[in-house]
């Protein structure tokens, strides 16, 4: 197989970057072993968390009988990473529009292999990567002079996606036992590259943000992209070897699909969006949905929310949903900071039928006070929001892949350079607010929200108007397109 990491896209890497490619295969090589020669089973299980709701089924690596064969007339792979909640929550968006389209979607998460060289190459590399995270939310001098230019222009360059070529050559044999027929939707760079390298025929690699990154290229892959302006930035390659005019991607590499959401959300923009406009003419209690990923980043920012909605809480103009995912610790530090929270708020921990249940009487009820939910379960800590989101009224969100979401969103301080791009983009759009970059700026959204019609009306109307122009279809496309891939040969 030709060495991917020599040439990328007819654009040769410099020796010396290639040096370094092959050296850090080999550090982690070294640090965690090289089961190039295993050969790991793989069987299919239920999932019990969002199997019922997705129609997703595991693909898992180890010994003794699954429940089932692969499906090769109608099966796909979503394959993710279990890195923050983003890219599970677009490999969810994935499985949902396969499961509404007909096909089989099975799991595949390359951090859940412990036994296997792949998962221990991305624990570390995740491990690493939210410790920079942290680092950066407490050091303004370590924001500004390291972790904003890695993760805005380190990424971008086309000698990091060498390294991360070299690096995926360790993660392939985790594809050994699966049928190598069955198309593959990469919703991070890693899956898509490790399923080229293991000799997947039909692979599409799902890019998340709308800043160009060679950080996510997987040559051999159909690249698909949520943007215009993203289509050109990775069409040209831009900005990805400094000021060098590079050969571009050839076009039936690049396909522009848009957003990658969810069927239930595309399929009830219309009676959601209507039943918010509602909500604010009649006068309720207007709800807020906090989603705090991670290990609780940016945990001021969300105090100040909390202590500036609060009165407003008790006077029922404003209602607040709080998922703190699975760091209950988050949960439990907000108590802490506001005693006065305990006795309007109602705590869904741990109970996800009832979570469901809640989640689906607030589409047509009353909502007060404040709900906290907390689940161990990633899916579940995952999908919450999603399900809480067609009952919110306003998204209160850092601009990642929440971004592309059809609901309206107030973006708050970005994490990392590029993820500002997604909220210039849903701003463009009419569906989000700009980046509010302090705390005194957020909150005077938060009052435009609570005082005013227009701006949530017109969020609204814009969501409507751009799902009419197919913007929220990038899910339905991509699922399309690998199952074309299959299809045409």
């Amino acid at each position: 197989m030709e060495d991917k990491s020599k040439l990328i896209f007819g654009n040769p890497i410099k020796g010396a970057d290639y040096r370094k490619a092959v050296k850090s295969k080999q550090k982690f090589a070294k640090k965690f072993g090289d089961d190039s020669g295993a050969d790991y089973p793989a069987v299919l299980m239920d999932n019990p968390h969002i199997g019922g709701l997705l129609g997703v089924r595991d693909v898992r690596l180890q010994d003794g009988p699954g429940d089932g064969q692969f499906d090769r007339e109608q099966g796909i792979i979503v394959g993710n990473i279990r890195m923050g909640f983003g890219h599970y929550r677009i490999s969810m968006a994935m499985a949902s529009a396969a499961n509404a389209l007909g096909y089989q979607p099975y799991w595949m998460d390359l951090n859940s292999y412990s036994q296997t060289t792949c998962t221990k190459v991305i624990s570390a590399q995740n491990d690493l990567y939210s410790l920079g995270s942290r680092i950066s939310q407490k050091s303004r001098l370590f924001n500004k002079l390291v972790w904003e230019p890695m993760n805005y222009e380190g990424f971008r360059k086309l000698s990091y996606n060498s390294s991360d070529q070299k690096n995926a050559e360790l993660m392939a044999p985790v594809f050994r036992n699966v049928p190598k027929d069955i198309p593959v939707i990469g919703t991070h760079v890693w899956p898509a590259q490790a399923a080229i390298h293991a000799g997947m025929k039909y692979v599409v690699n799902a890019i998340p943000d709308n800043w160009p990154m060679a950080l996510h290229l997987a040559e051999g892959s159909i690249h698909t992209i949520q943007t215009h302006y993203a289509y050109q930035g990775y069409r040209i390659l831009n900005g990805m070897q400094g000021d060098d005019v590079l050969k571009a991607m050839p076009a039936e590499s690049l396909v522009y699909t848009g957003h990658y959401v969810d069927d239930e959300l595309v399929r009830n923009i219309e009676s959601d969006c209507s039943a918010r406009m509602a909500r604010k003419r009649e006068g309720k209690p207007i709800r807020f949905l906090l989603t705090i990923g991670g290990a609780g980043a940016q945990k001021e920012i969300f105090a100040s929310i909390v202590a500036h909605l609060l009165p407003v809480i008790r006077a029922e103009k404003a209602a607040l949903y709080v998922n703190v995912g699975d760091y209950k610790n988050v949960w439990d530090e907000l108590l802490l900071q506001f005693p006065e929270m305990k006795d309007i708020s109602t705590e869904h921990f741990d109970n996800w039928a009832e979570m469901q249940q809640f989640a689906e009487s607030a589409l047509t009820g009353d909502v007060t006070g404040i709900h906290g939910f907390y689940h161990s379960n990633i899916f579940e800590a995952v999908y919450a929001t999603n399900l809480l989101m067609r009952s919110c009224d306003v998204l209160v969100t850092k601009p990642s892949e929440l971004s592309f979401y059809p609901v309206p969103k107030l973006f708050i301080k970005r994490i990392g350079g590029h993820e500002q791009w997604g909220a210039v983009h849903s701003a463009e759009i009419g569906d989000g607010t700009l980046e509010c970059r302090d705390i005194p700026h957020t909150l005077q959204m938060i009052d435009l929200f609570l005082n005013e019609d227009t701006l949530l009306h017109d969020m609204c109307e814009n969501i409507v108007r751009n799902k009419a122009h197919g913007i929220y279809d990038g899910a339905y496309h991509v699922v399309r397109i690998a199952m074309g891939m299959k299809e045409n040969g």
